[in-house]
């Protein structure tokens, strides 16, 4: 008999662990990865507080129409130039060329920036820095603005999904320093796909 004890008190402590470890929510991949890595304090952007009872960033439902394919025209002879940030930081980008695309009707261009620092970094040689502003701003989503990560392309035709379009860290918190999306990339539309504002209170 004394042997049940410890595997009954065992089993109490799993079984309250397992009610007290809240699910990561996400309808995509791309939506559960980012949920997972805000919850993850190696790697989370949040607070401490903000962390403790957080399940899930709020994103727009899923919607096809904000998956386009864009033309790329590169500018292999654009100059770096200082991005300025949130902070007194400047980030040294150069535009890698322009997206010309159509959304809903209506043509659009946006800049595809490259940042200098990550051209050596290993693992970042290829990467590619979409921001864009758009009328949900300030509204439904963060007042800054979005980011969409992408990589370089094998060929001309480049596929923008805002779907996966996420607030930058100062979003969340104000520690981080964070570039600010030039005025070029401000869309005179509403896109209401990816990230929403970030509400604190989470149930």
């Amino acid at each position: 008999m004394k042997v049940k004890y410890p595997i009954i008190l065992f089993i109490i402590i799993a079984f309250n662990c397992s009610q007290n470890k809240r699910t990561i929510k996400g309808e995509t991949i791309f939506q559960r990865e980012l949920n997972a890595k805000f919850k993850d304090a190696t790697q989370s952007p949040l607070k401490k507080k903000d962390r403790k009872n957080f399940t899930g960033l709020d994103f727009f439902n899923l919607d096809s129409s904000f998956v386009v394919k864009a033309t790329l025209k590169r500018t292999p002879n654009s100059k770096w130039f200082k991005m300025k940030t949130t902070t007194e930081r400047l980030s040294e980008e150069r535009v890698y060329g322009i997206l010309h695309f159509n959304l809903k009707g209506k043509t659009y261009q946006l800049n595809l920036y490259q940042g200098k620092d990550l051209l050596y970094k290993k693992g970042f040689e290829n990467y590619l820095f979409l921001p864009f502003l758009d009328e949900t701003n300030g509204l439904e989503t963060y007042g800054g603005g979005r980011y969409i990560d992408a990589k370089i392309p094998e060929s001309d035709v480049f596929v923008i999904d805002f779907n996966k379009a996420y607030n930058p860290y100062c979003a969340y918190n104000e520690k981080y320093s964070c570039p600010i999306v030039p005025k070029a990339n401000y869309l005179t539309t509403r896109i209401e796909a990816g990230v929403k504002n970030f509400n604190a209170k989470q149930d």
